[in-house]
């Protein structure tokens, strides 16, 4: 089994940087596993992705020398074992508002003594049988990993017990959909944002764990990794062809006025330089 590009880094005690992938094409995945990056965040929570997809995708990013985070939705604790079997490294785990919720993940996706996760061993993760059963059983705890997300202010006074919940790896702030539940949609830099980053980095420090942060911007990050955060996404590809595609319809629109009208969205975007 593969060692872990992430636990590799920051045990090291540097930052690992994942980027997201929303785009499923595996020769996206193949080329960012050839580019450096630590991670890759896989979204099935969201998506329309498959697991039969998700795997093709995770099978093309073992070209390079990257991991898969790959992000189930709450509750789908079932589903833990078939994503780990099909080749993510690790598990972001979204919604979680309890130190029990926290041990049910582990549950699930640790073998024994840690968790109770089913045996299969002909996946990729066990090298379709080529790996011991013995040899595979500590090699799928050691170097797989669990991010446990905190998206609500509730959950908040819950990050300590979550973050000491053994098998738990990591915390991390959701922080859209903690700024939607708290009133202050999108509001990334507001006070409470702030105070929700504060405690979720603080219920690490105490437990001896790491915490992930997603950044927005190089200045970001470079602010996130002072305070300690150890995992950092940062980059997304529908986010960069969004951009691009947007500068192409800017400079049409200039070169070409009678043909390409800036859209609506274009215009208030300059209205709020």
């Amino acid at each position: 089994m593969r060692n872990s590009k992430v636990l590799d880094t920051i045990r090291s005690d540097r930052p690992a940087f994942g980027v997201s992938l929303h785009l499923g094409s595996p020769d996206l995945f193949e080329m960012t596993s050839l580019m450096g990056f630590d991670a890759i965040w896989l979204d099935l929570e969201h998506h329309s992705c498959s697991l039969e997809r998700a795997s093709q995708l995770m099978r093309a990013s073992r070209v390079g020398d990257i991991d898969i985070i790959a992000r189930p939705a709450k509750g789908e604790f079932m589903r833990l074992s078939r994503i780990l079997e099909a080749g993510a490294t690790g598990i972001m785990y979204p919604r979680c508002n309890s130190a029990e919720e926290a041990a049910e993940v582990v549950k699930c996706a640790k073998f024994a003594p840690l968790g109770q996760r089913g045996f299969d061993g002909s996946g990729p993760d066990a090298s379709y049988l080529l790996t011991p059963m013995n040899e595979y059983l500590q090699q799928a705890n050691e170097r797989t990993f669990l991010i446990i997300q905190i998206e609500e202010a509730d959950a908040l006074q819950h990050a300590e017990a979550i973050a000491a919940v053994p098998g738990v790896d990591m915390l991390m702030l959701g922080p859209a959909d903690f700024s939607i539940l708290a009133g202050i949609p999108g509001q990334f830099n507001h006070g409470l944002i702030e105070q929700a980053l504060e405690t979720v980095a603080q219920a690490a420090k105490n437990t001896g764990k790491n915490w992930a942060a997603t950044c927005g911007s190089i200045a970001q990050a470079e602010r996130m990794v002072d305070k300690g955060a150890r995992l950092i996404f940062h980059g997304c590809d529908i986010v960069y062809v969004k951009q691009g595609l947007e500068q192409l319809q800017t400079d049409l629109a200039g070169a070409f006025p009678k043909r390409f009208a800036r859209s609506p969205k274009s215009k208030d975007s300059e209205a709020a330089k």
